[in-house]
């Protein structure tokens, strides 16, 4: 598969991509299948969303990955020669390249070499707008850069003379630069705390208001941020482009019974995204881990959109909300403006049959009032103030109280917690049963 663009305009450099697909590959032996070519025009788009000018892509078969290039040496030459001829500055292997792997590559191409895990820091890096953001950003591209200190940077390999605060005399540059990226993580993750801290009153603070939180998820470029702005009339950065929210974002979302309900923006999700990145961004989605309601917001007109829902999926059970999954997320069937008259209707049909579903364009506006009415039903359905005693050894059962329902009154005697809980049924079911 080939993909041409324009050369020039605002790019930083010449881009191939090359996405090594392993015929037998695990993730995709099971559950919803993503066609190689939907994986290689989404690592197009990663490129693109760092303004990289993608003059070539291609996917490269593989019956098992080789420990020193990764893909075979008949599609190292080949791609050598395209690297030359079309004056190639950047190659984007959408996979997980070893540093050993990357240092044999850039030597046989001649040119800067990136694995997937590296363009998506690199994306992080230019969508990062506030304090903590960039914080996680650097906490997970040091975690990443520390792993490539093994033998890669051999320019590194050279002794020099200390300065005193770096190391006595002897210290190679190698070693300086692992213990100063060392010393720096620690850093980063000392004011990390600082911010987790902070963000922590802050949710105390909207309990106390307390207004209900409805989060927003889905895979990246799903149209989170578009949604988020038809729904409260905001403002915030929304284009075509992956990863185009890095941050979490709060506003407030009127409801159709007037009640009110914060509601929150978060980073898209992605396929197979590194271990690392997804505990240095576990911050950025505690909003998620706090929502009262978790709405799915799904391109349903993007080819690979199952596969897509699973990865969500698959990231909320990592972050703990394995539950919230199980019982059924709101799901927000989004870009019907693009499907065809057909596809449109079965779209519009399967959400009319499911009472967790609403098909809708959050471009156009059209459905999104059918979500408030959605959120407005989930949020106070069966909502009623009930008086519980939960021993005071039991921590989690209180806080989980806290997170599922509205504690309106408490008192505690020498052993037992004396709440008042606005809470549903089903909530209240469920507490029941982790007692039992």
């Amino acid at each position: 598969m080939g993909h041409e663009t324009e050369a020039g305009g605002s790019s930083t450099g010449r881009a191939l991509v090359v996405y090594p697909h392993l015929k037998l590959a695990p993730s995709e032996s099971a559950g919803a299948v993503r066609a190689p070519e939907g994986r290689l025009a989404e690592a197009v788009g990663l490129a693109e969303a760092i303004q990289l000018d993608v003059v070539h892509a291609e996917v490269v078969k593989l019956n098992q990955p080789r420990p020193a290039t990764l893909i075979g040496k008949g599609s190292v030459e080949k791609l050598a020669e395209l690297v030359e001829e079309l004056e190639i500055g950047i190659v984007i292997v959408d996979a997980a390249v070893s540093p050993v792997q990357q240092r044999n590559l850039e030597q046989a191409w001649k040119c800067k070499v990136i694995d997937r895990t590296g363009l998506i820091l690199e994306i992080f890096g230019a969508r990062a707008r506030t304090h903590e953001g960039r914080l996680q950003v650097e906490l997970a591209a040091l975690t990443y850069q520390r792993s490539r200190l093994v033998r890669s940077w051999t320019h590194l390999e050279r002794q020099r003379g200390g300065f005193g605060f770096l190391g006595g005399p002897g210290e190679s540059q190698l070693e300086i630069d692992r213990r100063l990226i060392g010393e720096r993580i620690t850093k980063l993750k000392r004011e990390l705390e600082d911010v987790k801290r902070t963000r922590s009153l802050h949710r105390q603070a909207r309990r106390r208001v307390p207004y209900p939180i409805v989060a927003l998820v889905g895979y990246t470029n799903a149209g989170k941020s578009t949604l988020f702005n038809r729904l409260t009339q905001s403002e915030v950065f929304a284009k075509d482009l992956l990863f185009a929210t890095l941050d979490p974002t709060l506003r407030t979302l009127k409801l159709p019974s007037g009640r009110k309900a914060i509601l929150s923006d978060t980073v898209g999700f992605i396929s197979e995204l590194p271990t690392h990145l997804v505990a240095a961004f576990r911050a950025t989605l505690e909003e998620v881990q706090e929502a009262d309601v978790v709405v799915h917001v799904r391109d349903v007109a993007h080819p690979d959109t199952e596969a897509q829902r699973e990865d969500v999926h698959g990231v909320l059970k990592d972050l703990g909300l394995g539950e919230a999954v199980e019982r059924g997320l709101v799901e927000a069937l989004n870009k019907i403006d693009l499907l065809d008259g057909e596809t449109r209707q079965a779209i519009v049909n399967r959400a009319g049959r499911n009472h967790d579903a609403v098909a809708l364009s959050a471009a156009t506006g059209e459905g999104c009032d059918a979500l408030r009415h959605l959120l407005d039903t989930r949020l106070i359905d069966g909502v009623r103030p009930v008086p519980l005693d939960v021993d005071l050894m039991d921590g989690a059962g209180i806080a989980w109280l806290y997170r599922h329902g509205e504690v309106l009154e408490r008192h505690d005697d020498d052993h037992v917690a004396h709440l008042v809980v606005n809470i549903n049924q089903a909530d209240l079911d469920r507490f029941a049963a982790r007692e039992r």
